[in-house]
């Protein structure tokens, strides 16, 4: 008698600490359980929490370039699962599945007494409802309030959906390995077929990867695969779901990995066009206006927190997004950039859009350029150097007073107060043509244009463009010949210039729409168009960009086309390059210099933006 009260009393002191521990654990949980509990069911909504799939980027052609994301993401609908495939996840994983309210008592009690044996977490008897929860909802980290938590979760989902609708988000949410999730991406990627073409053998192998992803990884660890796949087939057996023969020549059938490689081409073109569908639906879906409205920087930043929310979950929808781009020529530009770039540490980029539908057809960040690093051509903004003069100085003069090409302006030396810019290379000229001081661009007549015009009227004229670091303090005489507090992007200079081919200016996209995975358009840029110059403004920018191709700054990158007008720039101390200009079929810029600003003085007479711009266009 009193051994056995000995022995009770012992009982007790260990089982007090694990009952306290419980207690613990349990009411924390509780307390947030009540918070979230009646939430739950409106969270839970299996076609909103589960079709998540593979977005990709088409060319103007309609072939696949890029994928929205790194990981591969196909949606299986319930009638796509195999039956094979179902018993062989149900009696491997969760075999009282059809049984149980969410998880099941007695594998987790069977899992405890486990643990108990070991310091830390080994063993979860999760079901699969469980493990649909942790996915959908919670973390993979293996603590008791995770796993409380976890039963919550799970209960939820049972009371929500059905057994069929557990089992299919299940096999369309958990993890192949190499980026892959859902049993579709698995017989995609490591087969290159449906999942109603594969075979058992094939089923089963599939079958053997979710359990531990990084041990049964088809491509590094192929034969542990192989090996779980036959356990599996031995368990079908077992449980009679198919004949001894059946199984053993299952087994037997060889399996060969046929693997999917991964679209990922054009790299400038494809993060561009991630940057820009976040723009569109910020326009679309009013993110734009709201951020422009906001009364503060912190509720500016929940809103670009939210839009940028909103862009991840577009491209986890299996959308196509349509772009202008032309592969030949994203591959030549590319080239091109290369190989007139041999500079140490000199870096270029480029833009290309099509007259005729303000589309983008090239993009080119860098000429080593690696996706997702700083992409130039939209990113580095610079001081645009003589470029700026047609959009500032030129275009609004002739817009404001229509004179003729020949009228004169002086050039002679100018001072006003602390401000005395030169032209360049120290040049001295009295009275020259409108025309001449264009041709050579020339700085002190440019200033004095400005003068005249006005310089806020002029800096109105920049206002239709897609400027978007443009500041009121940037109106000053320096802005003439290019100087800005922050300055502009190749592409927003480029985009710019397109309004020297008719006058009218409609910003260019390289999106030409984005569909759902049925076809139907979500997502297209408005047709909006102003007119910045008038026929007669732009026929004679016309003439003087053309006149500077043919005999002023822009003639090394002269090409041989029914029309070509160009406007070079070179900023102070020889820190920038630019050549903008246009043909009768695209309007290009291309822009040449450091990251970090430095003096490119010794290799001027290269002229390397010429020569890109000049190959781009031939």
């Amino acid at each position: 008698m009193k051994m056995r009260m000995t022995i009770g009393y012992i009982a007790i002191g260990l089982l007090l600490p694990l009952c306290l521990f419980f207690w613990i654990g349990t009411n924390k949980e509780y307390k947030s359980v009540l918070t979230f509990n009646e939430a739950l069911s409106a969270t839970i909504d299996v076609n909103q929490s589960f079709p998540s799939q593979t977005s990709f980027l088409v060319d103007k052609n309609g072939d696949r370039y890029a994928q929205g994301s790194s990981e591969m993401r196909y949606y299986a609908e319930e009638d796509q699962l195999p039956e094979f495939l179902k018993d062989i996840i149900i009696y491997s994983e969760d075999r009282n599945f059809y049984d149980h309210i969410g998880f099941d008592a007695g594998a987790i009690i069977r899992a405890v007494v486990k643990n108990l044996v070991f310091t830390h977490i080994q063993q979860g008897g999760s079901t699969i409802t469980q493990q649909l929860a942790r996915n959908l909802y919670l973390t993979q980290e293996k603590t008791y309030n995770r796993k409380l938590t976890e039963l919550v979760y799970a209960y939820e989902l049972e009371q929500s959906l059905t057994k069929e609708e557990i089992l299919q988000g299940y096999f369309n949410i958990i993890y192949f390995s190499n980026g892959v999730y859902g049993i579709r991406s698995a017989s995609l990627y490591y087969f290159q077929q449906e999942l109603e073409d594969l075979s058992s053998a094939q089923l089963a192998f599939l079958a053997a990867i979710p359990n531990n992803p990084g041990k049964y990884d088809p491509v590094d660890h192929f034969n542990a695969a192989k090996e779980r796949q036959e356990r599996l087939i031995d368990l079908m057996v077992l449980e009679n779901k198919i004949p001894a023969e059946e199984g053993e020549n299952i087994k037997a059938e060889k399996i060969n990995l046929n693997l999917f490689e991964s679209i990922d081409h054009y790299p400038d073109y494809a993060v561009y066009v991630e940057h820009e569908l976040m723009e569109l639906i910020a326009e679309s879906e009013g993110y734009a206006k709201k951020i422009k409205q906001a009364d503060s920087k912190e509720k500016a930043e929940r809103i670009q927190k939210a839009l940028t929310k909103r862009t991840d979950q577009i491209l986890q929808s299996g959308v196509t997004i349509h772009t202008a781009l032309d592969p030949a020529l994203q591959r030549e530009n590319v080239r091109t950039l290369q190989n007139h770039l041999p500079y140490e540490g000199v870096e270029g980029a480029s833009v290309m859009i099509r007259n005729e539908t303000r589309e983008i057809v090239s993009v080119v960040g860098g000429k080593d350029y690696k996706k997702y690093n700083f992409n130039r051509s939209f990113q580095a903004l610079r001081q645009p150097g003589s470029t700026i003069k047609p959009l500032l100085v030129y275009g609004p003069y002739i817009e404001q007073f229509q004179p003729a090409l020949s009228q004169k302006i002086d050039a002679s030396d100018y001072c006003k107060e602390d401000y005395c810019p030169e032209n360049y290379g120290g040049a001295r000229y009295k009275d020259v043509s409108l025309a001449r001081a264009f041709l050579l661009s020339l700085n002190t007549p440019a200033i004095r244009l400005l003068e005249k015009t006005g310089v806020e009227q002029a800096h109105d004229y920049l206002t239709p463009f897609s400027f978007n670091h443009t500041e009121k303090s940037d109106e000053t005489l320096a802005s003439a010949v290019g100087g800005f507090t922050y300055g502009m992007s190749p592409l927003e200079m480029t985009d710019a210039y397109t309004s020297f081919i008719d006058g009218g200016y409609s910003r260019s996209h390289a999106i030409v729409k984005v569909t759902d995975d049925q076809g139907n358009l979500l997502y297209e840029w408005p047709k909006n168009s102003v007119t910045v110059w008038s026929p007669k403004t732009t026929s004679k920018m016309r003439e003087l960009l053309s006149q500077a191709a043919l005999s002023g700054t822009g003639k090394p990158a002269y090409v041989t086309k029914p029309y070509v007008g160009i406007k070079t720039g070179t900023t102070n101390q020889y820190f920038d390059y630019w050549t903008i200009g246009l043909t009768d079929e695209y309007t290009t810029g291309v822009w040449v210099g450091h990251d970090l600003p430095k003096s490119m003085e010794t290799i001027e007479l290269d002229r390397p933006a010429h020569a890109i711009w000049r190959d781009m266009m031939q």
